[in-house]
This record gives structure tokens, sequence and C-alpha cells, in this order.
């Protein structure tokens, strides 16, 4: 039972007071990358940082007393932890939320601080959801499932509406994928009335359960589960996207853990928007090429901006890298007075700048009266890079 206009009008009223009209903004650079129009549709700067809440207030808000005395429960490693937590606490609800072990720190800390009761479970959000399941059953507490209920698809799907209101002539809508919550509402909102509209969803390659899923007719439950995007890091498609994305939706495309660190980089250096790696796939699938030939005018979704700061630390270097942009080799240098400098020297000549030297003596492999050196340094780009290695090899110091 797909989701109709009614449904959908009767919740972007009920939302319009609550939730912020989040900017479209142009953007020049992925424009000319694309060939197109692209704009920016910055869910990232919504309130807690996500889409999220729009699909958990609306939940909530339409439990009924009795059910609203007993309190909700969550599983999510942040972004719909704290999309519940905000709106529980807006609707005078107490709200439990399971969180993976593993989750980052400030999405902790911020459920808490929205006044939740976090309880660190499992080591991935489907274990946690385990876990509040178990509570729920225990104890009366509604469960308030991150994408698979249709008052969660009906809250995402505000997006949608505001898409075509912001950009009337919008011929493709790009948006980041994990449960389906956000996708599937963007497509019930859009494609019913706006057939020749494109709606593709994005998948981190190395967690995509979606394709297996459309071609099987069904959920089937991803084999690996390893991104940096945890936000779209679903194991196993909602029953209730699902039907909205099989009938809706027209591509679904993956892209790599290298493209979502250069979209992430991208995003800061030139949109000047702070995204989460899941809030940057629909950048990088418009980047890389994944999206095939478009034209007209092109909406990406930046879906959060939640992000640990030493996750974007570690982020931002690989996107650097894969830019081009940060170079580590592996030098052997004389180990006698002077052999470091000249190697140094040597990088400082290529205009290449140095940020880090590890030095050691015991490196498998050295001849006697060699050091290895590991240097990183920052580069201008793929061919700068080219030029850095010829002129190091070319002196002996890579082999």
């Amino acid at each position: 039972m797909l989701l109709t206009p009614d449904e959908i009008g009767a919740a972007a009223t009920a939302l319009s007071g609550v939730m912020r009209r989040t900017p479209m903004v142009a953007s020049r650079v992925l424009s000319e990358r694309v060939g197109a129009d692209v704009w920016i549709k910055c869910e990232n700067l919504q309130r807690t940082g996500s889409f999220k809440p729009r699909g958990a207030y609306y939940r909530i808000s339409r439990l009924s007393e009795s059910q609203r005395r007993r309190g909700v429960v969550a599983a999510s490693a942040g972004n719909h932890a704290q999309g519940v937590a905000w709106s529980a606490a807006r609707l005078g609800i107490t709200a439990r939320v399971y969180m993976p072990v593993g989750a980052a720190l400030p999405k902790v800390v911020a459920t808490r601080a929205y006044g939740a009761q976090v309880e660190l479970a499992g080591a991935t959000v489907d274990e946690s959801l385990t876990y509040a399941k178990e509570y729920a059953d225990r104890t009366g507490a509604v469960l308030i499932h991150p994408f698979d209920h249709r008052d969660i698809v009906l809250g995402q799907a505000g997006v949608g509406v505001e898409i075509l209101e912001q950009l009337p002539d919008v011929t493709t809508v790009v948006v980041p994928l994990g449960g389906g919550g956000l996708l599937a509402g963007v497509a019930a909102a859009i494609k019913p009335d706006h057939p020749g509209i494109r709606i593709v969803g994005v998948q981190a390659r190395s967690a995509a359960a979606w394709p297996e899923s459309l071609r099987a007719g069904h959920p089937v439950a991803a084999r690996e589960m390893s991104t940096m995007a945890d936000g779209i890091a679903v194991a196993l498609p909602g029953e209730v996207p699902f039907a909205h994305i099989r009938e809706l939706v027209d591509d679904v495309v993956t892209v790599s853990e290298e493209s979502l660190a250069t979209a992430l980089l991208l995003m800061l250096e030139r949109a000047k928007l702070l995204v989460e790696p899941a809030g940057a796939a629909a950048v990088a699938a418009s980047m890389d090429g994944a999206l095939g030939d478009v034209a007209g005018q092109v909406c990406v979704v930046a879906s959060g901006g939640n992000i640990d700061p030493l996750v974007l630390s570690h982020v931002t270097t690989t996107g650097l890298s894969a830019a081009g942009r940060f170079l580590t080799i592996t030098a052997s240098v004389p180990d006698r007075p002077g052999g470091l400098i000249s190697l140094l020297e040597l990088l400082r000549e290529q205009g290449a700048s140095v940020v880090d030297v590890v030095h050691s003596r015991v490196a498998e492999g050295l001849s006697l009266g060699e050091v290895q050196v590991t240097v990183s340094a920052e580069t201008r780009g793929p061919d700068h890079q080219v030029a850095v290695r010829a002129a190091l090899t070319q002196a002996g110091f890579v082999r």
C-alpha cells in the first residue's frame, strides 16, 4: 500500500510549524563536473543535524495518549537517536535509545542532551535494534523504527515536497540510501504526479543491500557491512520502504569509500557545508559518474551533518589522498649525517610540503648503512604526485 497524496499532504502540514524548511543551494563546482545544474538540498541543516526528526516527530506525534504514557524506544547509530530524543522531549514523552557500543561519542552525547536515556548495547545497529525490541516487548514502550513504518516514511516525504516547491523544474533527484525511509518518502512525494523526474538512490558499495534486494524482489541482507558511512550502513532494507522504492525509484547506484571521502572534502572546501559520509553519498555519485548522463536541474540531498571530529580528520585525509593532494612515500636514505636532509631538500625543490616523517633503522629489507624514511607530504594533484615520485626514483630514494 503506497503512500497517498492526501497522507503526504497531511504529514507536511503537521510538520510545517515544527521542522525547518532546509535551504536549496546551487553548486557551481558540482554543476561543472556533472554537466548540468546541480543543487544541494541541505538536510544537514535540519534540526539535530539530519532529516531524521521529520519521520520521528510525525510518528511519535500520532501516538495515542496511552501509548505516550508508556514512552518510546529506538535503536540507532546516531541520527535517528537524536531525532527520536528531540521529538520525544518536544512532545513531553520519555525516550530510551539503544546505540551500538562503538557509536560516535558526539552522537551519544547529543542524544543524551536532547533528553533520552541512552543504553550502549550491541556491535551494530541491527544488534541494538534487537535490544530495543526486547525492551518494547518487556515494558510496553512503543518502538520507533528508524525507517520501516508508514508514519516514518510520511515524515521523510516532506523532503520531496520541499524539493518540488524549491526547484519546480527538477529533472533528477539523488538521495542517500540506507534502510530506505528517506528515499521512499522522497519518491512517494515526487514520482506519482511527476513520472518524468528521475529518482536515484545511492549506497556505499561495501554496505549495499539494495541492488541484490531489488533483483530478488524482496529485502535481502547484505553480505558485507564495512563503510565509513554509518548513517546508511543498514544490513536489511525495510518492507515499507522496499514497496515504494521497487515501484517508484528509477535507479540505485553505489559509490566507493574514496568517492565518499572526496565528496565530503569537496563539500567542506567548496560548498562550505559540513556533512557526514552518509550525507555525502548523493554528492559522491554525482562526482564519480555513477549517475550516467544527466541534464537539466539535478538535486542532490545532503542527508546529514553529524560527524565525529576524529572521523572527520580521518575522512579528510582519505579524501586528500584520493584527490591526489596527500602523498605518502617510503624511501631509503644513507645512514649518515645529511642523508635525511637530502631527501627533504629534494621534496622542497619539487614543491611538496612535508607533513610528517617517520625514521627507522630496523625496517625489513634494509641494507647495511641504510635507514627507511616514511614521509607524508601535501601535493598539488595527481600530476604533481607523478613528478615527485619520478624525481625520488631518479635520485635513488625510491626503488
